[in-house]
């Protein structure tokens, strides 16, 4: 059963029929779950939905604002507290693959979120994780959880759309109300239409960046220091959602070793295995971690 939000701003969720207070959590996310159109029908996605299933993996307990409608199937994240803002329909995208590369379509998007719709007990929480799709966060959100390591996947302040809902890459605007005041920023080189001197610009005004390359690993920007980690070779079946598992997993690790070069070895390699399975089912499984973990073992 799914735990949605009534409007309450202090910490009580609806369950059902009943009313339940919320539980703490170690990782909170905010931003929208998505609705994609696939040929074989309607799947969930987003950073959110990759993310907070990836950070429960970890052993995480995790709570999620967003905005969805009852077209979201949201029973995938079942065991996650979801604070949902009321809106008709969720964000629904649909992705095609052409030989250019992927044609994104925007048909709906739901509605903003901001600071007030962050219950009181989730304000203090150890990890923050801020994940727009669609141009639905205010960006002061990053100044707003001064206790918390703010880890933020700024794809959907990046990502613009037409009348028609063709989605296309827009400058990042008042990226300095981010970019200072949070502890990790993680992209991909697609986000930035692989522009390496953008990122080498916003790494100067941040303290940490990951900036993954799919197959060939990550570039970790930390201290004036650029590192790259290389991605185990595996077979790729569908690569939906592994960057969104990257940063999880890159969050999770930075939170608990205060180490980001190992965060960044971490997430390459647990985000390569999420690869070589379809969708959600790519999360990582307690073997994969352990065995990510152990590397680093003497």
């Amino acid at each position: 059963m799914k735990e949605l939000w009534t409007g309450n701003p202090y910490g009580i969720i609806q369950h059902m029929s009943e009313l339940i207070p919320l539980q703490p959590v170690e990782y909170l996310l905010i931003g929208h779950v998505a609705v994609d159109l696939t040929p074989t029908g309607i799947q969930l996605g987003g950073t959110v939905s990759y993310a907070a299933l990836a950070a429960r993996a970890l052993g995480m307990r995790v709570g999620i604002v967003t905005s969805a409608g009852a077209d979201a199937p949201l029973q995938i994240l079942d065991g996650i507290q979801i604070v949902n803002i009321p809106t008709e329909r969720s964000t629904i995208f649909e992705n095609v693959k052409t030989e250019h590369g992927r044609k994104q379509t925007l048909h709906h998007q739901a509605a903003l979120i901001d600071f007030e719709h962050v219950p009181q007990l989730w304000r203090n929480v150890p990890i923050v994780h801020l994940a727009p799709i669609a141009q639905e966060l205010d960006v002061k959100l990053a100044g707003q959880f001064p206790f918390s390591l703010v880890g933020v996947t700024p794809q959907g302040w990046m990502r613009g759309w037409d009348e028609n809902g063709k989605v296309f890459a827009t400058a990042w605007e008042n990226s300095d109300q981010v970019l200072g005041r949070v502890g990790g920023v993680v992209m991909s080189i697609e986000d930035i239409a692989r522009d390496l001197e953008l990122v080498e610009s916003m790494a100067h005004q941040t303290r940490v960046l990951c900036l993954t390359e799919a197959e060939a690993g990550s570039v970790l920007h930390w201290n004036g220091d650029r590192r790259r980690f290389r991605a185990p070779v595996v077979e790729e079946v569908d690569a939906t959602g592994a960057g969104d598992i990257f940063a999880a997993a890159f969050f999770v690790r930075l939170h608990q070793t205060r180490d980001p070069w190992e965060a960044a070895r971490f997430a390459t390699n647990l985000a390569a295995y999420s690869v070589t399975r379809v969708g959600l089912n790519g999360i990582p499984t307690r073997e994969e971690i352990d065995r990510c973990l152990m590397e680093v073992l003497p």
